[in-house]
């Protein structure tokens, strides 16, 4: 059997912690950030953690590392 290959685009836009758990970035802050309240630019700047419903699919393309 082959050996199994990471998804690059996948490891690009995850990290896995120490615990297992699977941090992804936020989402609307690439532009038309002129309307956005400051409050939500820096909140929008911390990592979210992957939702169960996904954490097997995300799992599986980060499987080689």
């Amino acid at each position: 059997m082959p050996k199994l290959k990471t998804k690059k685009s996948a490891k690009k836009r995850f990290k896995v912690t120490k615990s297992g758990k699977v941090l992804r970035t936020r989402a609307g802050k690439s532009h038309l950030m002129v309307g956005t309240r400051k409050k939500t630019v820096r909140k929008l700047r911390r990592r979210a953690l992957v939702h169960s419903t996904e954490l097997k699919q995300v799992r599986r393309m980060l499987l080689a590392e």
